[in-house]
């Protein structure tokens, strides 16, 4: 694990930010719980702004892949408003990554592969839930948990209506290594044409 007062120095740094973020990304596989967990920030077309948890399921030269209910708020939000942030914070290395871009719903064979790889529990649970719709109790809940597990009791699951991915194709990605006295490296990467451009930002 990282003291925090290792520099983070440009002349390390990988040219492709994706590759430095799977550097990263390794390290913090080994040093924190959830590596994958990353706030995510969207706004309403009225500009409102709103952030919750969620988990990062793929990442590759295309994008950073998250899934949720697209009647959800985050799912309206970025319908109307096809842009995000994201935000991985691992304490134990100090470190934090940024990412900010456009959004698109993945293809329907990549939900399908997705959904077909959770846990049965947790398909039933995508199919019961109304996403951040309002529900009188959580008995309301459970019974339709109740009601999925005996209709498809050994058989395979329906996929979830409404339900699929989402990949935020990064324009920016700024990468933050904490160190002593609030003198943090940071340093940003901006596409520049076919290229990235990399700048280091005062902390």
């Amino acid at each position: 694990m990282s003291d925090h007062t290792t520099p983070l120095r440009e002349e390390d740094l990988d040219a492709d930010p994706i590759r430095q973020f799977e550097s990263w990304f390794a390290e913090a596989t080994d040093a924190v719980r959830e590596p994958e967990a990353m706030s995510l920030a969207t706004a309403s077309p009225e500009g409102a702004p709103s952030s919750r948890m969620v988990l990062l399921k793929k990442f590759d030269d295309r994008g950073y892949v998250f899934f949720s209910n697209y009647s959800s708020r985050k799912g309206r939000e970025l319908e109307a408003n096809p842009r995000a942030a994201l935000l991985l914070h691992w304490e134990p290395l100090g470190r934090q990554i940024r990412i900010e871009g456009p959004v698109e719903r993945t293809s329907a064979e990549e939900t399908a592969e997705y959904v077909r790889s959770r846990p049965r529990g947790s398909q039933i649970s995508a199919l019961a839930s109304p996403q951040s719709q309002r529900i009188r109790t959580r008995s309301e809940l459970e019974d339709r948990v109740r009601e999925l597990e005996r209709t498809y009791e050994g058989s395979d699951l329906p996929l979830p209506d409404g339900w699929g991915g989402f990949r935020v194709t990064p324009n920016a990605i700024e990468f933050w290594q904490q160190r002593r006295d609030r003198l943090h490296d940071r340093f940003r990467y901006t596409r520049s044409g076919g290229d990235w451009l990399i700048e280091r930002l005062a902390p």
